[in-house]
């Protein structure tokens, strides 16, 4: 039978739309294909990785208001992260006191915002410089030896840093006849220099026998009030390392089987002061200056640094007389604690 032209051609058509829809269906598996890619490529990061890419967490210790415990006179056992919070009272303000710990092959540093682990600024006066946060860092040797021959006390080295990150300055810049006598005296040997521990001195310290320098750095001049618990229960503990290495404990130690606060050998002189220099304020030998006082050997438990050999180690102690921490540097101070 012959088919009619017009029906051939609608048939060819249909034909043709039937192959167009076949070829559009395979285009659109290979796009499916291309878009079932990793189902992440827009979504989580992917976190089923190793964790440890940048080192392991680092512990922080919190330490605010903390009685420490460690009697290990190597500075490397105490390598840790540390941190307080604690509050200017006076100033009503927070701060966060920062501390790390870390070790080298021959010395342990001491990196630190010099905030303490307790409140400060809690005196009758409030401070006259603001405390403020700076970056402090100490490189306290491992080995430390006895040098030959003591090293004195300056204006030019910060004696020690405790374990709050704070550091010892036991030294003022302030003397008798120089300026207003608070700030100014930079030379050694002026005589008549101010003791800051001597309330006579009237240095506006806090509770914990600091305050803070021009620049809101806070310091201690003696006692730190803090770290060590004040009674006889047993010896008490490491609170920070004196710039030449060896450790500074509180102020109880066994001695002859008897847990006991240690004495300084520091005495009073007798009488009155006589003019030095060209200078004299006068009055009885009453501590106001770190002239009133002269080294007795024997007369206490401690040489004339302040310290005295624990389990085969030098070791200095907080002290209720001056010098109050130390008399001077029994070994080598580390240059890192140069104030220059």
């Amino acid at each position: 039978m012959k088919i009619p032209r017009l029906l051939l051609q609608i048939l060819t058509i249909l034909m043709a739309l039937v192959l167009l829809a076949c070829g559009s269906d395979s285009g659109s598996h290979a796009d499916g294909d291309i878009d079932a890619g990793p189902s992440d490529a827009t979504g989580p990061a992917d976190t089923s990785g190793p964790t440890d890419v940048t080192g392991p967490a680092v512990t922080v210790q919190d330490i605010t208001n903390a009685i420490l415990t460690g009697l290990n006179g190597d500075c490397a056992d105490y390598a840790a992260a540390y941190e307080s919070m604690v509050r200017d009272v006076n100033r009503s303000m927070n701060f966060t006191g920062e501390l790390s710990v870390t070790v080298t092959d021959d010395h342990c540093v001491f990196s630190s915002n010099a905030i303490p682990n307790h409140d400060f600024n809690d005196g009758d006066r409030t401070f006259v410089n603001t405390a403020r946060a700076q970056t402090s860092t100490y490189r306290v040797p491992r080995s430390p030896r006895v040098a030959g021959s003591a090293t004195s006390l300056s204006l030019e080295i910060d004696n020690a840093v405790f374990f709050n990150g704070v550091k010892l300055d036991l030294l003022a810049a302030g003397c008798f006849g120089v300026g207003d006598g608070k700030i100014g005296c930079f030379q050694m040997g002026t005589p008549f220099r101010y003791d800051p521990m001597a309330a006579s001195a009237d240095f506006g310290t806090d509770s914990h026998n600091a305050h803070t320098q021009p620049d809101g750095t806070y310091h201690y001049h003696g006692n730190p009030m803090a770290m060590f618990a004040d009674d006889d229960s047993a010896p008490s503990p490491v609170i920070g390392f004196v710039a030449d290495g060896f450790p500074i404990y509180g102020s109880y130690a066994r001695i002859d089987g008897q847990v006991r606060k240690v004495t300084s050998s520091y005495q009073l002189k007798n009488g009155t002061r006589s003019a030095s220099g060209g200078v004299n304020p006068g009055g009885t030998y009453d501590g106001t200056f770190v002239d009133d006082y002269e080294y007795v050997a024997g007369s206490g438990d401690l040489d004339e640094c302040n310290g005295m050999v624990i389990d085969d180690v030098y070791s200095y102690f907080v002290t209720d007389g001056y010098p109050w921490v130390m008399g001077c540097f029994r070994g080598t101070p580390d240059t890192s604690f140069s104030k220059r």
